[in-house]
């Protein structure tokens, strides 16, 4: 395995006619993981360098999978006394059926079975963000998922996601190994780390789509935080 470039494998959760038993264990290890390993709270932290003192809020998650970062986001917005709307896009059917069985927010979230690229808004969010949805692109499709987020955010967006590098190859690996009884997660959990970015490659992408004055930030473990703020402008 050489980590110097991304790896063009497809993950099997990109496949088709997947059992939906086995994309819901997917889902909820997925939760398991991001809710141990500091993944939530990689996405609280990009959304509250967007929010400011907003006291209302609309936020929009494409690659939404079975919904936990949009309940980690609303679950703080309530402890803070923050209005909140939910928009989960995922193209999945069984993720957004998983999404939709499991969630207890339907009375302010909005579950999108669809492309994101397709959706068009009747009021666009104010901040649209994804969370381990980017690595599942090539470097090709990259610019134009940037500028989408861009053009579709009223105050801007962020991305979390892997920070590809050997240590967090084999970690995962070997963790998924011995903690996960999914097929999909014990394949795809050290894929999306050798499908993942430098910081090096996040700046040429950043470049690609011409957008400026955006952050990037390594956060543990092994991640990195990239956000852009329209009132930074």
């Amino acid at each position: 395995m050489t980590f110097n470039q991304r790896s063009l494998e497809k993950e099997l959760l990109d496949g088709n006619n997947i059992p939906f038993q086995e994309i819901a264990l997917n889902m909820q290890e997925l939760n398991t993981i991001n809710r141990l390993l500091g993944g939530h709270q990689i996405t609280i932290a990009g959304f509250k360098q967007l929010l400011l003192n907003r006291k209302s809020i609309s936020v929009c998650e494409i690659g939404c999978g079975g919904g936990d970062n949009l309940a980690a986001i609303v679950q703080w917005c309530r402890k803070h006394d923050i209005q909140v709307t939910c928009i989960g896009i995922d193209m999945n059917e069984s993720c957004i059926k998983f999404a939709k069985q499991n969630s207890t927010l339907l009375h302010i979230t909005t579950f999108i079975c669809s492309n994101y690229a397709s959706v068009v808004f009747d009021q666009k969010p104010d901040i649209i963000f994804s969370s381990l949805f980017c690595h599942h692109f090539s470097d090709t499709e990259l610019p134009f998922q940037l500028n989408w987020m861009q053009n579709n955010s009223v105050m801007g967006w962020f991305i979390n996601d892997l920070h590809r590098h050997w240590l967090a190859y084999y970690a995962i690996k070997y963790l998924a190994l011995v903690l996960s009884k999914s097929t999909l997660l014990k394949n795809d959990a050290p894929l999306s780390v050798a499908r993942g970015f430098t910081k090096h490659e996040w700046i040429s992408l950043m470049k690609q789509a011409g957008i400026t004055k955006y952050s990037i930030q390594w956060k543990w473990a092994f991640r990195h935080l990239i956000s852009f703020h329209k009132m930074a402008q």
